[in-house]
């Protein structure tokens, strides 16, 4: 009789072990994972499970000698450490090892000499998950061609506030498609775009972008569209209860997405990966400067291919390589640095405060909300640190900015946690934001009593910060103190505000949620 041991409960570990068992396989089965309610969902689906950690000989120690092994953590530092112990601790045994999602050269060298056998994403996957979404990406094409049918133009293509080189890509990419089946459209912008790339990509391609001023109507417009955020009144100027025809987007939602036509595609490293593949379907041609912009968006938004990257990122790549201008690339990768951009960055690193690998930094008041990215990239660059957050100050509102390079951070769903209670946040695993509406700064003239303020604000923002840091992943932050409601509260809240303050001053209310 067969014994199948499997250490790991990661996406493949687990379609392993569901494979399996619906194939009936002769001989004993059993799956290790870290995770107690994997371990338990796995039982409810009669698949043997046991929690334990699959990287510990003492766990291999207490279990019978496995004809087979497969390794099958989603991390390659988790599957690298298992196989070495799983060869310890069963060196008859033939182990099969999943590299995981980013395995170095070493990583590789090590796991071809210990396993028997290795599974590589890359290579292994890449061509099936191509396949299975072939069919479906060209139904949601024709989703998309039939909703651009119907609809009333001309179309406003909306981006997010202040936005990226993915969002003004993939604007102007379904600007293009629109106006291929005749439907007049604009790609529209609330905010600025200030950073200096951002700034060069735009000009340098001479892209078509209509700039919305604060309160705009957009009634001219018969339809609306969304690209790279999904809901109407986050982060966008539009009314929440806006109607709108069409959504793509690559980030995960944080509630109902509100429209007619839905694409989200979070595995998906970018946006302009999934427009590459609709102008693709809609066999048009690729206009040199929107192809050079789809380019960019998916290189900024994985990091140049190494962040959250998939396989259709790739093939996305390669299909615009052939109409990229590379000059052009190239001038709009090289901008001049602002020396304001460098002053906020100077900041950010006088002012960190470091718990363990955990950098916070205000920069204070600032006129180029784009300066807070590139310094949080900075601080993740120094020697010690692998999550950062760097905020600041521009009229009334804290922009706050996010990066990570650790695995066991998931800085969307930190930053919502933290602060979606007083503000708007969310973002991905390694890089995420914010905006929080500091009412109060614009009643005050008096500039100490301002900096005094926008010093209880850093308070209040960096402490929820590493509270939301510590706090167990989907349960939210506990400290919506007094000071929270009264820094980041609605001008019509503060008379009741008010007043709870003064019953709490009276000793009328208990006082052991105060963070003051």
């Amino acid at each position: 009789m067969v014994f199948r041991l499997v250490l790991g409960c990661g996406t493949v570990g687990r379609a392993v072990a569901e494979g399996l068992t619906e194939r009936d396989e002769e001989g004993r089965l059993l799956v290790i994972t870290a995770d107690e309610s994997v371990a338990e969902t796995l039982r409810d689906e009669s698949i043997p499970a046991r929690r334990g950690d699959p990287t510990d000989l003492g766990t291999l120690d207490t279990i019978d000698t496995p004809d087979i092994v497969f390794v099958g953590s989603d991390r390659t530092d988790v599957n690298r450490q298992a196989l070495e112990m799983a060869a310890a601790a069963f060196p008859d045994a033939s182990i099969t090892a999943y590299m995981g999602g980013n395995p170095t050269m070493a990583d590789r060298n090590r796991f071809t000499d210990l396993a028997d056998h290795t599974v590589d994403a890359a290579s292994a996957f890449a061509e099936h998950v191509l396949e299975e979404t072939a069919t479906a990406t060209a139904s949601r094409a024709i989703g998309l061609y039939q909703q651009l049918l119907t609809i009333e133009g001309p179309l406003a293509v909306v981006m997010h506030d202040n936005p990226d080189p993915d969002a003004i890509a993939s604007a102007v990419a379904l600007t293009d498609i629109a106006e291929s089946v005749g439907v007049a459209a604009d790609a529209c912008y609330f905010g600025d775009i200030s950073h200096q790339e951002n700034r060069a990509m735009v000009n340098l391609l001479d892209l078509s972008l209509r700039n919305l001023s604060p309160g705009e109507s957009l009634d001219a417009y018969g339809s609306i569209a969304l690209v790279d955020h999904s809901r109407p009144g986050v982060n966008d100027q539009l009314s929440e209860d806006r109607h709108v025809d069409i959504v793509i987007d690559h980030h995960p939602p944080r509630g109902p997405v509100p429209s007619d036509f839905v694409e989200l595609r979070e595995q998906a490293g970018a946006t302009s990966t999934i427009l590459t593949e609709y102008i693709d379907r809609f066999n048009l041609s690729f206009e040199s400067s929107t192809a050079t912009a789809l380019l960019y968006g998916i290189r900024i938004d994985t990091n140049d291919f190494t962040r959250e990257v998939s396989p259709a990122d790739f093939e996305a790549a390669s299909t615009l390589y052939p109409h990229v201008d590379t000059t052009v690339l190239r001038q709009i990768e090289q901008p001049t640095v602002e020396g304001e951009t460098l002053e906020t960055i100077a900041r950010a690193i006088k002012n960190r405060v470091q718990h363990d690998s955990v950098a916070v930094a205000s920069v204070g008041r600032i006129g180029n909300r784009d300066a807070l990215p590139q310094a949080a990239d900075q601080l993740l660059a120094m020697e010690g640190i692998d999550t950062t957050l760097v905020f600041g100050f521009r009229d009334e509102m804290a922009f706050l900015s996010a990066r990570s390079r650790s695995n066991d951070v998931d800085l969307g769903e930190t930053l919502r946690d933290g602060f979606d209670q007083i503000g708007s946040a969310g973002g991905h695993a390694d890089m995420a934001g914010a905006q929080l509406e500091v009412g109060i700064l614009g009643r005050l003239d008096d500039e100490d009593e301002v900096e005094s303020i926008v010093g209880v604000a850093e308070d209040v923002i960096t402490d929820r910060f590493f509270e939301a840091i510590r706090t167990r992943p989907g349960v939210p932050v506990g400290t919506y103190s007094r000071t929270s409601r009264w820094l980041f509260a609605e001008e019509d809240e503060w008379e009741a505000i008010a007043a709870d303050r003064e019953a709490y001053a009276t000793g009328s209310e208990n006082r052991a949620d105060d963070h003051q």
